[in-house]
């Protein structure tokens, strides 16, 4: 019977938890896709222990991260469109969320042609919205 209510209780938290971390995501697209690198470093935690890993790892909160990106895609024609897909959202604990997923790049050849890889981001919700505080990109 516990279980059961735990069930009943938890079930909307989870899915509202889903949703807003697909609109995140959905955000963090558009911000990218206008070209608006700030607003994407934005949905990361400005907090030193922020890592991004890619090739090499980044440290530090949201002006690492920017000067990453602006680093790998220094205009338009680099950054490319980007969509993410396959996103598949696991809740850790109502302030902890795994995401998984797939992102890819249409560019021109000129901008370094298409790419695509998959992520795994660990999001947190804090008292600024969710961020990500890790994410690993490959």
């Amino acid at each position: 019977m516990l279980r059961w209510c735990l069930f009943l209780f938890c079930t909307p938290l989870l899915f509202a938890q889903t949703d807003e971390i697909r609109a995140m995501m959905r955000h963090s697209q558009d911000n990218w896709n206008r070209g608006d690198l700030a607003g994407f470093a934005a949905d990361y935690e400005d907090s030193p222990d922020t890592t991004f890993v890619g090739k090499t790892v980044t440290r530090g909160g949201t002006a690492a991260i920017l000067d990453r990106y602006r680093a790998h895609y220094p205009n338009r024609e680099a950054m490319g469109t980007l969509t993410f897909s396959e996103l598949s959202i696991r809740v850790l604990t109502p302030e902890f969320v795994l995401c998984t997923g797939k992102y890819s790049l249409s560019r021109t050849a000129a901008g370094g042609g298409d790419a695509s890889g998959r992520f795994t981001l660990v999001i947190h919700k804090s008292s600024k919205g969710w961020k990500i505080i890790h994410d690993h990109t490959s």
